[in-house]
């Protein structure tokens, strides 16, 4: 299933739980992922009782409490979100790259997707047009994060089904 097909009909059990893990930093513009994300849940089926948020003080924070989420049991997928810009002092490109690999590790140890909302502008000023873009742009990088969390979680279960031994000696 690729990105531009439905998600609202992909017909998930009821009962999956699902982590969203936000940093801090310029939590306004993050925020706009998250509400995103969980208006575009709710359209899949999955309503806020079924989402859990955590909030972090920084993107550098999000793999160790993904990893801590991932490894409980509990939940079908976690989405990390954050804005990470140019503080001045560090690479604020070294630290997304550190985050999204960290995720993607931690996704291949438990098998619970990891969906990241993660973004890293080349350049991001603090005045009004900046701002403004991207409190648009995490809007629909939320939207974009549910209908991957969603599409990834209905493909896995597909494929575990299709490799159960079960269905291999049918």
């Amino acid at each position: 299933m690729n990105q531009t097909e439905s998600s609202h009909h992909l017909h998930l059990p009821a009962g999956l739980r699902f982590a969203f893990v936000e940093a801090s930093w310029h939590a306004d513009i993050v925020h706009q992922a998250r509400d995103a994300f969980f208006a575009e849940m709710a359209q899949g089926g999955f309503g806020a009782d079924a989402i859990d948020v955590f909030d972090v003080p920084g993107a550098f924070e999000i793999p160790l409490h993904a990893q801590r989420l991932a490894r409980s049991g509990r939940y079908a997928a976690v989405v990390g979100s954050a804005l990470v810009v140019d503080g001045g002092i560090y690479r604020h490109d070294f630290v997304s790259q550190t985050v999204v690999q960290a995720l993607m590790d931690v996704q291949l140890d438990t098998g619970v997707p990891m969906i990241s909302a993660v973004l890293t502008p080349h350049h991001f000023h603090e005045h009004a047009e900046h701002r403004k873009y991207f409190l648009r742009h995490f809007a629909v990088k939320g939207t974009e994060a549910a209908q991957a969390c969603l599409q990834t979680v209905a493909g896995l279960r597909r494929l575990d089904a299709l490799l159960s031994p079960a269905s291999t000696t049918a």
